[in-house]
């Protein structure tokens, strides 16, 4: 079932599982409060199991850019597109966030950014690949987040 991720009261549905559930949450709210202050979408996630074909498209472009895969559970994910661009969003149970910004048009911004829950350690797979600098949020505490450009056509 589709939950809408509510800023001004951070809850842990869907992430119950998370050792750092909490730090997840807020790490979730403060997307939902950045596309509602951006471009006044409403931010929807649903559970992992009804949100196969954007984990599969997430995944299929961290192993095919960065031969990427990740260990832990996907827990909840959303995918909608603002504007000209397309976005998805997967949470893991680690804490882990990865969402995708792929602009329609070609030529435009794409990319795939990496952040950490408060809390979490970077998982083995990230660790060599890259560094994580350190942005503070309300919401989430201290997320440290980094990103690729994604290069091919998905």
């Amino acid at each position: 079932m589709p939950y809408t991720v509510d800023f001004n009261s951070v809850s842990t549905v869907g992430l119950e599982t998370s050792s750092v559930a909490a730090a997840l949450a807020g790490l979730r709210a403060n997307e939902a409060r950045y596309f509602k202050n951006k471009y006044d979408h409403v931010f929807t996630v649903e559970p992992a199991s009804d949100a196969k074909t954007t984990i599969d498209w997430v995944h299929r472009i961290l192993k095919e850019e960065r031969d990427i895969v990740i260990s832990s559970r996907p827990l909840e994910a959303t995918a909608f597109q603002v504007e000209n661009i397309r976005m998805a969003y997967v949470f893991y149970e680690n804490g882990l966030s990865i969402n995708v910004m792929y602009t329609i048009d070609g030529g435009g911004k794409r990319a795939v950014g990496l952040k950490l829950s408060e809390g979490m350690e970077v998982p083995a797979e990230l660790a060599s690949q890259f560094k994580f600098a350190r942005q503070k949020s309300r919401l989430a505490g201290t997320i440290r987040g980094s990103y690729f450009v994604v290069k091919n056509e998905y």
